[in-house]
């Protein structure tokens, strides 16, 4: 979050940054973490419909080379991209697409997550003038550091240049 004044020295919170504020490379660190809470993974699992039991059984999660429930994986998902969101799509016009998702190690309820996001290309809108396409890569690490999601994420932005005067 940043604060930005106002002509009549007031603050507002600004959120999000415009096609030209993003550059190859740069390293966006999302604060703060999400602890993820035994509702999360219940909700999640429920709103969704997955039965597999090692996300609601904990005596058949016991019997799992994990020894305890897993999180669902879309809850991961969401709380990862989601704190991303005030930095990296609070402007974005739309999200168009995740590629490369991948989850190389589990999340236990408990675990706190964290994101940290790469800046991997920016390209002006081939069909929209005043818009571009920002991709980025995102990992998600837990307590540990250990990487819990990484995916791709492309979003179209605006340019600051195109908003009205």
């Amino acid at each position: 979050m940043r604060l930005k004044r106002t002509a009549q020295n007031t603050y507002v919170e600004d959120f999000g940054l415009y096609l030209e504020q993003f550059e190859p490379g740069m390293v966006i660190k999302h604060n703060p973490g999400r602890t993820i809470t035994e509702s999360d993974n219940s909700w999640m699992t429920l709103l969704t419909m997955n039965q597999h039991p090692v996300h609601i059984d904990a005596e058949h999660a016991k019997q799992t080379e994990f020894k305890q429930r897993l999180v669902n994986s879309v809850v991961t998902f969401a709380i990862i991209n989601g704190l991303t969101v005030s930095s990296i799509s609070a402007k974005a016009i739309a999200n168009l697409g995740w590629d490369k998702v991948r989850l190389p190690n589990p999340v236990f309820i408990g675990d706190t997550l964290y994101a940290q996001s790469r800046v991997l290309s920016v390209r002006p809108s081939k069909s929209r003038p005043g818009q571009g396409i920002v991709t980025i890569l995102t990992e998600g690490t837990n307590q540990r550091g250990e990487i819990v999601l990484s995916c791709e994420r492309s979003a179209l932005i605006p340019s600051q240049n195109s908003l009205p005067s």
